[in-house]
């Protein structure tokens, strides 16, 4: 199974801390946060990684290399144009990632999340990672229309008991069909689409998360049990 890190993103809300380094760069507990991501991907047993690079992503990959010195395999998927977002960003790498569902991760996402445990294959189109709402995002992103106790319960787009998308998923290529890019675009309505037809699983991770975002919360990243 591959994995895909989204890392082309601009790092505006860091503020001076990016003006010279892309945010998957920016060091948490001396190393930088997408080391820390690439090491809990690799103990789960994926070691195929692409990474989409666009802010500053030559400083990526200079740092990373062809992932060896880490126990895994990257490639590449460059957006010279700039960020196209999530979904755009998918969409570019797909050729890189095959025809099977792979794990799907935000760069400045720091976890405990034990990534062995997601589905190597969603029961729909996608496999969403949901956690409690941080202060930064109090009225959540998605629920959970079963029972807790279901293994792997359908996720909705209800407004009671949402929780946060925590960055992690597993998405099948299927959920992009029709897309022909190369416009920028966010993965978000795919998902809100496809949680509507009931092709959207999901969990809800109660560990410690971190959405990496803003100068405070790489502050608060330092602090175990990250």
């Amino acid at each position: 199974m591959k994995a895909m890190i989204l890392a082309a993103g601009l790092g505006t809300r860091m503020g001076a801390l990016t003006r010279t380094l892309p945010k998957p760069l920016l060091a948490v507990n001396g190393r930088p946060l997408i080391v820390h991501l690439v090491e809990a991907l690799a103990a789960a047993g994926l070691r195929e990684l692409v990474v989409n690079l666009a802010y500053r992503g030559e400083q990526i990959e200079a740092a990373l290399g062809d992932g060896t010195a880490l126990g895994v395999r990257i490639d590449y998927s460059r957006e010279p144009d700039g960020p196209l977002g999530t979904g755009g960003g998918v969409l570019r790498a797909l050729p890189l990632l095959g025809p099977a569902p792979f794990v799907l991760v935000n760069a400045d996402v720091h976890s405990g999340y034990p990534f062995g445990a997601l589905p190597r294959r969603p029961a729909g189109l996608a496999h969403l990672v949901l956690v409690d709402n941080p202060d930064h995002n109090p009225g959540g992103d998605f629920a959970l229309a079963d029972d807790a106790r279901v293994a792997n319960p359908r996720v909705t787009n209800e407004e009671a008991g949402r929780l946060t998308f925590a960055g992690i998923s597993v998405i099948d290529p299927a959920l992009l069909a029709g897309h022909a890019g190369p416009d920028s675009f966010s993965l978000t309505p795919l998902l809100r689409a496809a949680a509507d037809r009931g092709l959207v699983s999901g969990e809800h991770y109660p560990g410690p998360w971190l959405d990496v975002g803003t100068p405070q919360r790489l502050a608060a990243a330092q602090q175990p049990p990250c």
